[in-house]
């Protein structure tokens, strides 16, 4: 119970900005800019973290930090709500093969531009190339539970992949019109390539209902390859560690398909379903905000302009190789 005392006012906190950040998002202006309630929770995280920086009280910290963890986590698992098995194969082969060609080719190149060409350190590149090549913030999120990085690296990764995607959002819809693309063949490109849920959806239904569709069923595909990566991480970690060192299994990621396959065989009612999923999306932003609360102006100078250099260059790679990848396997 003490414990539980301890934490308390910085959860609380937290939900706060989480609770903004949903009623921001809803605002009619902010709303057409497809800002997620993610996206403006540690925005307003950064802005008192900074305002306030080591004036906040210290008795805030235990919550904070907990809703970075604890949260997150439980954020990650219900986000299995979204997809289910049905959907994935529903796309088809090409659409999936595509999907781990471009994750598989976009961690890789993420890695080596990173590490050869702009000298980052391994958990920047590897927070940078994960954002773009799976789910955005989400995979960023998550990736950081294992890899246990500096705040500031965490949220220069996912500000790479929220301005990069918002362009995406205005990009997309011209391509689709200069390249004469048939919806459903832009909706498999748009899936594959654009980094956040959200901001899949908001790029497939500019051009219409059946691209957006198939955008966010190949999307969403793209989004439970983060359990095989987490793995794949977590094995990667044990090895550098020496021959000793143990493969940590993120319970989280098995959580994450067990809801995924709880979706896939159960019709959940319309009204509970509702409920989770928002319950998801608080959950999600509380993890934001805290993570914003954390992260100084100051630390985000030190890491320079690198890590957005590395987030253009991997958008450049989903929009250009993304596209001639599309043609190739599916179109």
């Amino acid at each position: 119970m003490s414990s539980v005392a301890a934490r308390l006012p910085g959860l609380l906190f937290a939900l706060l900005l989480g609770l903004a950040g949903l009623a921001l998002a809803a605002l009619p202006a902010l709303a057409g800019l497809q800002l997620s309630a993610l996206t403006l929770a540690i925005a307003l995280g950064m802005l008192l973290g900074n305002l306030a920086g080591a004036r906040l009280p210290a008795r805030l910290s235990p919550g904070i930090a907990f809703a970075q963890r604890e949260l997150l986590r439980a954020g990650i698992v219900l986000y299995g709500l979204r997809i289910s098995f049905q959907q994935i194969a529903d796309v088809g082969p090409g659409a999936l093969l595509l999907d781990l060609i471009v994750v598989a080719s976009t961690l890789g190149l993420g890695l080596w531009i990173g590490r050869r060409w702009l000298g980052l350190d391994r958990d920047t590149a590897l927070l940078t190339a994960c954002g773009s090549a799976i789910c955005g913030a989400a995979a960023v999120l998550a990736t950081e539970r294992l890899l246990k990085p500096e705040a500031s690296k965490v949220a220069i990764a996912i500000a790479g992949v929220v301005l990069f995607g918002t362009v995406n959002i205005f990009l997309y819809p011209q391509l689709a019109s200069w390249l004469a693309l048939p919806p459903e063949t832009y909706g498999i490109y748009t899936g594959a390539t654009v980094h956040e849920v959200a901001q899949v959806v908001a790029a497939g239904n500019a051009v219409s209902p059946a691209a957006a569709d198939t955008a966010v069923i190949v999307k969403l595909t793209r989004v439970l390859l983060l359990v095989p990566f987490l793995f794949l991480l977590g094995g990667w970690q044990a090895r550098a560690g020496g021959a000793g060192g143990r493969i940590t299994v993120p319970w989280f990621a098995l959580a994450f398909v067990g809801v995924c396959a709880l979706n896939s065989t159960i019709e959940l009612p319309p009204g509970l379903r509702t409920a989770l999923l928002d319950l998801d999306t608080l959950l999600l932003a509380t993890a934001m905000g805290a993570l914003g609360l954390e992260t100084r102006v100051s630390r985000l100078r030190a890491l320079g302009p690198k890590p957005l250099l590395l987030a253009f260059a991997l958008f450049v790679w989903l929009t250009v190789g993304g596209y001639w990848l599309t043609r190739w396997l599916v179109a």
